[in-house]
């Protein structure tokens, strides 16, 4: 009998094995290098990498990773920071979140991400692990956790496969936030046929800390041990986030679509709560969440932050799955995981936590004073590298980038020769086509999904404006987020449409009656080696950038998905809409005060503030009712935006106003509909007035999308108060008309209903009457048609 010969192990490719093989060709292009980056590598390290070092600068030089490509322009951000946007600034861009300070010794952190490309290969487990990623930047910060919102955009809403995308990211938000116990306060859905085979799923988290509590990620203090905890390492999402965002699906090309993460949120929920008890026994120096490049990109960050280096040893990584190579343990990109640095005398109190706690830990190495990041397994060398050169000296690209051949022909295609409505009843048709458009409908079919609730301290929540909670339940102080974007305004006028995002995201905030504070963005683009998405970016970034400096709110973080894009280089329809969505985080000296967007009582006086412009090109009624995109975006204000928000909430903090709701998509129609069906008490309005002074036709006033516009309902009792003060302000204001518990039909009302009176409506004087039962069914029946 014979017996086989044993399998002689592969030679590990040491750092001296690399030294004496020069010409030993490697899979540099398999990982997403370019030739000259992989050649740089070379000549950063006077030799070729090892296999494992190749993996580590393959991650971190990814654009998901390293911003490459839109690092140059980002610089703007921190420029056009003036000292007086720093005033409430604790941390800002270059950690894992930024956090600002709220008065009485709280501070939060929030931070919005993307996780679109895996979203689309699997969509629950890309969703879910993209929530558990941003919630663990929150918690490497030293907070807890309070918070989530989803920004969420499919393809078409007939299209085949977009219920497929919906399912699963819906369920997966929910699952792994409601697992968690998090609420989720608010966030967007729009569908639009641009985003068909690129979805947008971004997820943003809130977190709450003491300034004293504040972790930053470096590795200092020779000696001191690197700790991994969490979850053991396995071969799910080996280079992930980082290569699936890093390069357009592309059928023809070799398949560089990795495992999608695999994520558990009750492991998560877990790993929040020993994190903050290892933050409460300070035994915590410098700690970092793993997610996108996993270790590769924990210990690099963690060393190159630092002041000195640091040694690991790879054998000591806890593993699911044995036969991982040393490579791809450094790639994996496993849920649910965090790396600390620990003085060596608080380790025993570390490992106790972690114990009590049932967390896996392991001590993998310690900080060392090279200036280097060296990685042994099984006592072979593979990784000896400037941590610098890895995380932070990558390569920066100037792309090129040009206004698109096709962008004057788009502007120049107006909506000023689309068909109106002429006649009440077809007005009043619009109307409801509008109420009943998947972007205008009630997206309670997807937020019943989610517990709103949980943890006690949401004030406020999706439908309303913005999402309020609770920070301190002794004093009342909270904060309101609110996150906006429009992919059409942005088509057609990146720069433009970067500040309607922010516009409308910070008068959300106001119409709360919050203080907007700062920002958090998610700039989603298509592929920056295509000069027109280029210079969509590059616009869109000035465009932020400028406004954020002009509105005095900086930005303390964020996140840029390219690559989202599967057409042909050069065409109108080659990528998605430019979508930067644009988070505003406001603070309110007692969330009690909050104000709702909606009606809560009749015989108040329903107030319009700002101008209207006849203002319809990218509009929903253009889009609904033509399909039409076209034109220019409405004018941007931001004077005006400081002032309506001033105006909200002083109006807010002194009980002028019962309700408040921004004018935007759909335009004061849409207001007027969802305002009356927040609680059901309907509205009597005229337009004479409004049409008279800002010179619009009654289509005008209804469905344009001027900005800087919101519709308020002020008690009878304090009108002349509320009146001098957007006097004051120098806030345009006009009476409509009144909240209404019910109204005798009008023009466009059922034949069947004009001689008695009916129950809530919204009436148009000399145009329609809507009654609320029939305006809800239009607007409650379209997702669930189509998806439930």
């Amino acid at each position: 009998m014979t017996t086989a010969a044993p399998r002689t192990a592969p030679q590990t490719d040491t750092v001296e094995h690399a030294a004496a093989t020069p010409d030993q060709e490697q899979p540099f292009a398999e990982l997403g290098l370019k030739p000259d980056e992989y050649q740089r590598i070379r000549d950063i390290l006077g030799r070729r990498p090892t296999a494992a070092e190749l993996a580590m600068y393959s991650v971190m030089w990814s654009e998901h990773c390293s911003y490459k490509s839109s690092k140059t322009h980002l610089r703007q951000f921190g420029d056009k920071t003036t000292d007086a946007m720093k005033e409430h600034l604790l941390v800002g861009i270059g950690e894992n979140a930024g956090v600002v300070d709220i008065g009485d010794g709280w501070a939060v952190t929030f931070k919005v991400e993307s996780h679109n490309h895996p979203s689309y290969v699997e969509p629950y487990q890309g969703a879910a692990t993209g929530v558990g990623g941003i919630v663990r930047d929150i918690i490497s910060m030293g907070a807890r956790p309070v918070a989530v919102m989803d920004q969420l955009r499919f393809g078409a809403v007939d299209h085949p496969d977009t219920a497929r995308v919906v399912h699963g990211v819906v369920s997966g938000v929910g699952g792994y936030g409601n697992s968690l116990g998090l609420p989720n306060i608010g966030g967007e859905l729009v569908f639009d046929a641009s985003y068909q085979g690129n979805p947008l799923v971004n997820a943003l988290c809130l977190g709450v800390l003491r300034h004293e509590d504040i972790h930053l990620a470096n590795a200092s203090g020779t000696g001191n041990k690197i700790v991994l905890f969490g979850a053991r390492t396995g071969g799910d999402g080996i280079g992930g986030a980082s290569i699936l965002a890093s390069e357009t699906f592309d059928d023809t090309k070799p398949s560089k679509r990795p495992s999608v993460q695999v994520g558990d949120p009750f492991m998560e929920k877990v790993l929040i709560e020993c994190c903050l008890e290892l933050y409460a026994a300070q035994v915590v120096e410098g700690i970092q969440d793993l997610g996108a490049a996993g270790i590769s990109c924990a210990t690099s960050e963690l060393a190159s932050n630092g002041d000195g280096g640091m040694h690991v040893d790879l054998e000591n990584v806890l593993l699911r799955d044995p036969t991982l190579t040393a490579g791809e343990i450094l790639m994996s990109e496993s849920q649910e995981r965090m790396m600390a640095v620990v003085a060596p005398d608080k380790l025993d109190e570390f490992l106790a936590i972690t114990t009590k706690w049932d967390v896996e830990t392991a001590v993998i190495g310690e900080v060392t004073g090279t200036g280097r990041l060296t990685i042994d397994h099984h006592g072979s060398r593979i990784v000896d590298v400037d941590p610098k050169t890895v995380a932070h000296e990558g390569p920066v690209y100037d792309r090129p980038y040009a206004r698109p051949a096709w962008q004057d022909g788009l502007n120049a295609d107006t909506a000023a020769g689309l068909a109106r409505p002429g006649t009440p009843d077809e007005i009043r048709a619009t109307v409801l086509a509008l109420l009943a458009s998947p972007n205008l409908a009630d997206k309670s079919w997807v937020t019943n999904q989610y517990d709103r609730f949980v943890q006690g301290n949401t004030a406020l929540a999706q439908p309303d404006d913005g999402g309020v909670v609770r920070v301190d339940e002794q004093t009342g102080l909270g904060v309101a987020l609110a996150t906006d974007a429009n992919g059409r305004y942005g088509k057609l006028d990146p720069y433009t449409g970067a500040q309607l995002a922010l516009a409308e995201a910070y008068r959300n905030v106001a119409t709360t009656g919050a203080r907007p504070l700062a920002v958090t963005d998610c700039l989603n683009f298509g592929s920056p080696e295509h000069p027109d998405s280029m210079w969509q970016l590059v616009e869109a970034i000035r465009g932020l950038a400028d406004a954020c400096q002009e509105l005095e709110v900086p930005v303390t973080g964020g996140n840029v998905s390219l690559y989202n894009g599967t057409g042909e280089p050069g065409k109108i329809d080659s990528a998605i809409h430019p979508t930067p969505v644009v988070g505003v985080l406001g603070v309110l000296d007692d969330v009690a005060s909050a104000t709702r967007s909606g009606w809560s009582a009749p015989g108040q006086a329903v107030y319009l503030l700002g101008t209207t412009r006849a203002e319809l090109d990218g509009s929903a009624w253009a889009d609904v009712v033509h399909h039409h995109l076209g034109g220019l975006p409405p004018q941007v204000d931001l004077a005006a935006e400081r002032r309506l928000a001033t105006v909200l909430q002083r109006a807010s903090r002194d009980g002028l106003v019962d309700a408040a709701h921004d004018l935007s998509e759909g335009g004061l129609a849409q207001a007027l509909v969802e305002s009356s069906l927040r609680y059901g008490v309907g509205a009597q309005v005229s337009l004479d007035a409004l049409c008279e002074r800002d010179g619009v036709t009654p289509f005008e006033a209804l469905f344009s999308e001027s900005t800087a516009r919101a519709l308020v309902a002020v008690p009878r009792s304090e009108e002349v108060r509320f009146a001098d003060l957007c006097t004051a302000r120098g806030v345009p204001v006009l009476r409509l008309g009144e909240t209404a518990e019910s109204c005798t039909p009008g023009a466009g009302a059922p034949v069947d209903d004009a001689d008695h009176e009916h129950g809530p409506a919204v009436e148009v004087a000399g145009l329609f009457t809507l009654p609320l039962t029939e305006a809800r069914a239009a607007w409650e029946d379209t997702l669930p048609r189509w998806f439930a």
